[in-house]
């Protein structure tokens, strides 16, 4: 009976000579798709955020309109620009601004849905869409005067 032969160190290194570049074939697609998902969450992420500060800007706008009709347009108008201006594509937009304490030292809240599609999220063809939802409420300035309704001028002292 024969022993098989020793094999040497050298040998043994021979043999796994290319093997990582094997690895590295079968493992880059698969961190090249992780990279893409972390970015794709990224902007989505950025795309909340940037839904956030369109509500807060809309609940602004509303707060400092003299009337809730102007409130309203102002609202739609203002969440609109600051969408576009960051560049979000809504499939589907909806401004609703509630105006039922629309007064002096009232308050007005402003919700914005936005439907962002996922196919275009970092070169990967995502199926189906997100919607995202933001609301922000803006006090209205106790001293603001002009209203509809408020037969005032608003400021201390006017005799109304």
């Amino acid at each position: 009976m024969r022993l098989p032969a020793a094999r040497s160190p050298v040998d043994a290194a021979r043999r796994d000579h290319g093997s990582a570049a094997v690895e590295l074939v079968l493992v880059a697609p698969l961190l090249v798709l992780l990279m893409l998902l972390i970015v794709a969450a990224g902007r989505l992420t950025e795309s909340r955020q940037q839904v956030d500060s369109a509500a807060m800007q809309a609940a602004r706008a509303a707060s400092l309109a003299r009337d809730p009709a102007a409130a309203s347009a102002d609202a739609e108008a203002t969440a609109r620009a600051a969408l576009a201006s960051a560049s979000i594509t809504c499939g589907g937009l909806a401004v609703s601004t509630d105006l039922g304490a629309f007064r002096p030292g009232g308050q007005v809240t402003v919700q914005v849905s936005c439907t962002v599609s996922l196919s275009g999220l970092a070169m990967l063809r995502l199926p189906g869409a997100e919607t995202l939802t933001s609301q922000f409420t803006s006090p209205i300035d106790v001293f603001r005067g002009n209203y509809i309704g408020s037969g005032a001028s608003g400021l201390p002292g006017s005799g109304g």
